[in-house]
């Protein structure tokens, strides 16, 4: 009874990828070397867990990001906090319900980058689209970027607003008198993305 991203969420949801190399230069992600963790909070306590990726590419032309997709497998929404097999087992259910993520119609959540702006040094601001059980909202990413040879690893956080994409479930905005069961809106994805040129 809580939230995710997670996400992908990453939301999330995100997540993100950046890159070096010639024009036209494709970068896939290395789910192995990649993580993306969310953090969801109510009144009482939070939860945390991971959700894994799918895929994810981006297009470079020089050390500037064209374009770029991650998609998360929301299927593997994982709860870490919880150590009774039973009791975590419901929340993992509850989180793939309608009630959250509604996992059996939307398997995947997409995050697909549109622009970044490098701010100074290492530090960058991606803009994408993020996709999230059917509903897309633009969001700005604050992320970390290192660029070595033939690698790219990103690393960043974000918060998103789960009443975006259409995730109300103990929401205090649509609902009263929830009391300690009040869930915050907001959920916390935190990713570290390493991409490879090929």
């Amino acid at each position: 009874m809580r939230k995710l991203f997670s996400t992908a969420t990453a939301l999330m949801i995100s997540a993100v990828v950046l890159a070096g190399g010639p024009k036209g230069e494709t970068y896939k992600v290395n789910k192995e070397s990649s993580n993306v963790e969310w953090v969801g909070k109510k009144v009482t306590g939070e939860h945390f867990g991971v959700v894994k990726i799918k895929e994810g590419t981006v297009e470079m032309e020089g050390e500037q990001i064209l374009s770029g997709t991650l998609v998360m497998d929301m299927n593997t929404i994982k709860v870490q906090d919880i150590e009774d097999p039973e009791t975590n087992g419901k929340l993992k259910g509850h989180l793939m319900s309608d009630d959250f993520f509604g996992v059996k119609n939307h398997p995947t959540a997409t995050l697909k980058i549109n622009k970044v702006e490098k701010i100074k040094g290492n530090k960058h601001t991606i803009y994408a689209d993020l996709t999230i059980k059917g509903k897309t909202e633009a969001v700005e990413i604050p992320a970390t970027i290192i660029v070595k040879d033939d690698k790219v690893v990103t690393v960043g956080e974000i918060e998103i607003d789960r009443t975006k994409f259409d995730i109300r479930y103990g929401s205090g905005q649509f609902f009263d008198n929830l009391g300690d069961n009040m869930i915050y809106d907001d959920f916390t994805v935190k990713f570290k993305v390493g991409a490879v040129k090929g």
